[in-house]
């Protein structure tokens, strides 16, 4: 699996006033576009072209981007001219950006993780589902307070762990899925749930570092997580 197709199409109408004046995975973290941390992770894992499905000031990410050689990957661009969906945007990329590969991976422009493509794949090429879909664990936004059957207040438990699985927006599909994908519409609330009811999905669990930003605290509280996890490995980093 050489080939990805990343949807860049999002407006970001939640996140202004930062999408004012540029796409939404052009939105900047820590002096990088979140498009920019997703290139080296695809280079990484030996993703060697990517085709990215873009609409909306699309000129601003192929004039920062270009071909993609200053991050080592070959990038095209599949722009459209009216709005499709992420489904429809996904069907038309695999269809004219994408040749012969039976595989590919397909991610949302608008996250930064960690997750191990080589494990997802291994996961993928074992099962052999039409799609195999990374799921991350879901955090309660909010605090929770722990009481008692007597309504009493044992303690406090901030943003924990709810038992429930979040679509990270990471998949492998196989080439079979692109004539279940609508033209016009989203492949999560119109394919997926009709392949799951099939049993042609598999969910790939995993526990990766993996942050979207959907509002502009998303964006903030990311900013505050990638600099303290850098400040951590400099300060563990051995000293000679």
């Amino acid at each position: 699996m050489k080939q990805a197709i990343i949807l860049a199409g999002g407006r970001g109408e939640r996140m202004r006033p930062l999408t004012e004046d540029r796409p939404k995975c052009m939105i900047g973290v820590l002096g990088s576009p979140v498009l920019g941390y997703q290139l080296r992770w695809l280079r990484l894992y030996g993703i060697e072209r990517a085709v990215v499905a873009c609409g909306y000031m699309n000129e601003i990410i192929q004039d920062y981007f270009g071909n993609g050689a200053k991050y080592g990957i070959k990038l095209d661009y599949i722009v459209e001219q009216k709005l499709l969906g992420r489904g429809g945007a996904l069907k038309r990329a695999w269809r004219d950006g994408i040749g012969d590969e039976d595989t590919v991976l397909c991610i949302n422009g608008d996250h930064i993780c960690n997750l191990s493509i080589k494990e997802l794949h291994e996961f993928h090429v074992a099962r052999k589902p039409l799609a195999s879909i990374v799921t991350v664990p879901l955090r309660s936004p909010y605090g929770i307070i722990d009481v008692g059957d007597d309504d009493t207040i044992s303690g406090f438990t901030e943003k924990p762990e709810l038992p429930y699985g979040v679509n990270a927006g990471i998949y492998i599909m196989d080439r079979r899925i692109v004539e279940k994908l609508p033209d016009v519409g989203d492949h999560e609330t119109e394919t997926f749930p009709q392949l799951a009811k099939q049993g042609l999905l598999k969910s790939f669990r995993s526990r990766c570092f993996w942050r979207t930003v959907d509002t502009v605290k998303d964006v903030n509280e990311l900013n505050n997580d990638l600099e303290n996890m850098l400040i951590g490995s400099f300060l563990e980093a051995p000293k000679a």
